[in-house]
């Protein structure tokens, strides 16, 4: 069993779909956090440098499915490949941080 889980199931209009491919495209190519929308929040995830991908496409009668999987280990607490003792008095990065994060997006003002 995993030890987080959130899905998201829902039909999505194709510039939505867009919009969520963008964003998880701009955090693979920049560096940065992906930022989700995951109604009524967003989900951010640190992406790393290196991912295993999967691409599946199944079709079944007049149904497509198309499935692009990334997955990648996170970081474990006190695994800095130094020896136990050091490993133990060195303190995390400034920019340590959980791999995946939840946050209130602010209401829009329409």
């Amino acid at each position: 069993m995993a030890d987080v889980k959130v899905e998201r199931k829902e039909s999505i209009s194709r510039a939505d779909a867009v919009r969520w491919l963008s964003q998880l495209s701009d955090a693979f190519a920049n560096g940065r956090d992906a930022e989700l929308p995951f109604a009524p929040d967003t989900v951010s995830i640190d992406v790393p440098d290196r991912v295993r991908a999967k691409l599946e496409v199944e079709i079944d009668g007049n149904e497509v499915e198309l499935e692009i999987e990334f997955k990648w280990r996170i970081a474990e607490p006190g695994r800095t490949g130094q020896p136990p003792e050091a490993a133990r008095q060195a303190q995390p990065p400034a920019s340590a941080r959980p791999a995946v994060t939840t946050k209130k997006r602010a209401a829009s003002r329409k």
